[in-house]
This record gives C-alpha cells, sequence and structure tokens, in this order.
C-alpha cells in the first residue's frame, strides 16, 4: 500500500468515526425537551453498558479479540496499546454526558457538550485533512476550526435571557474549550475534558457576572 493510499484509508476512517461521534449530537439535542431525571434514567444504563463491554475488551483476551474483531478500525492506538490501554472515545462520551447533566445546569450542558461534538469533529477532519502548522500534538488549521465552530454553538446555543453577557460567558468557554481539545493528551480524554472544562468555567462565570441570574432557568422547560 502506498503513502498516499495509507493517507486516505486513515482519513477515511476518521470520517466514520467522526461521523458515529455527530451522532452524539443527539444527547444535547434530546436533554433539551426532557428533564434531567429523565435524562440520568436513559445515559446511566447506557453509560455503565459501555463502560462494562469496555472493561470487558480490556481484561479479558477473547472478549478484546471480539471487540477488536468487529470495532478495531474504529479504535485509536492509545484504546489499544498493550501498555496502559485506555476506554475507548464513545464510553468517555458517555461518562461525560452523566457528569455534566448530574452536576451543571441544563444551559451549560446544552452548550458545553454541543461543542464537544461538533468542535472536536471540525478538528479532526479539517486538522487531518488541511493541517499544516503544527500546534502541540494538533495543527493550527484543526485548532482554528475547532474554535470558529465553538463559537457558533455559542451564538446558536439557548440561552436563559440571551443577555450580552451571556454571550460573553460562551466566548470565554469557546475559548478555554479549544486550549484544552489543543493541549489534551494521554493523561486524560477530551471527550471527558472539553465538555467538563467548559462546565466549569460557564458556572463560575455566570455566579461572577450574573448572580442574579437564575442559571437553572432552562431547566424548568419539561413538565
Amino acid at each position: 500500500m502506498t503513502e498516499f493510499a495509507s493517507v486516505e484509508q486513515s482519513y477515511a476512517t476518521e470520517l466514520i468515526r467522526k461521523s458515529i461521534h455527530l451522532t452524539s449530537l443527539s444527547i444535547p439535542v434530546v436533554y433539551y425537551f426532557i428533564s434531567r431525571n429523565t435524562a440520568l434514567a436513559i445515559l446511566i444504563p447506557l453509560a455503565l453498558a459501555f463502560s462494562l463491554s469496555d472493561l470487558a475488551r480490556l481484561a479479558f483476551p477473547r472478549a478484546g479479540a471480539l471487540y477488536t474483531r468487529f470495532f478495531g478500525f474504529l479504535l485509536r492506538s492509545h484504546e489499544v496499546r498493550a501498555s496502559k490501554p485506555r476506554l475507548n472515545g464513545a464510553t468517555f462520551v458517555l461518562l461525560s454526558a452523566v457528569i455534566c447533566v448530574w452536576f451543571f445546569p441544563k444551559v451549560i450542558v446544552i452548550t458545553a457538550f454541543s461543542i464537544l461534538i461538533i468542535s472536536d469533529t471540525a478538528a479532526a477532519l479539517i486538522g487531518r485533512r488541511y493541517g499544516r502548522h503544527p500546534f502541540r500534538e494538533k495543527s493550527v488549521e484543526g485548532t482554528t476550526a475547532f474554535f470558529v465552530t465553538a463559537m457558533l454553538v455559542v451564538a446558536l446555543a439557548p440561552k436563559i435571557e440571551y443577555l450580552a453577557a451571556e454571550y460573553l460567558i460562551g466566548t470565554v468557554a469557546a475559548i478555554v474549550g479549544t486550549f484544552v481539545e489543543a493541549l489534551s493528551g494521554d493523561l486524560i480524554d477530551d471527550n471527558l475534558s472539553i465538555p467538563v472544562s467548559i462546565g466549569v468555567v460557564m458556572w463560575g462565570l455566570y455566579t461572577l457576572l450574573l448572580p442574579s441570574l437564575n442559571v437553572w432557568g432552562l431547566d424548568r422547560i419539561p413538565t
């Protein structure tokens, strides 16, 4: 196989991986219309099932061989390496969804998780195809794609009262998320670090800049 063909195959695999990743956008979209308790009742069993299957893959060779046979082409190198393998990205997506829904107000979860899914996908696809200027282990092009799409999410995501300060909060969170994605490595999966860091920053800024605003207001939408 030529180097060009290998690169094209790698990018095709990334397209498949990110297409699956985009289906996780259903999490913030559906969560807008349902209650926190209902969301957790759906997410916790899913996260548990994915975690157990992933742990079985790592703990039992036969289970790992079966898992790799069907899904191995979607796994990254750090998810299958012999030394210190890690849970796969889909498991981390569900675990981070549970953590975010459990701890953060809905307005924050929707923004943070939408940035994770949309911007992380854009960064990976643009960075792999057009990345020419290295930035840490990523590229300037991919990081720029992350930030631009994160700002689009901030512009379109629901707000409590659509105040200018809410857009400022989202902008700062988008900047933080961009740097967290760019600086992420093997220590912690960015499917967890991105939404949690954005959530912490947004909640802190809501408390600081809009202390009288009920940040849980969007949680009252479902009846």
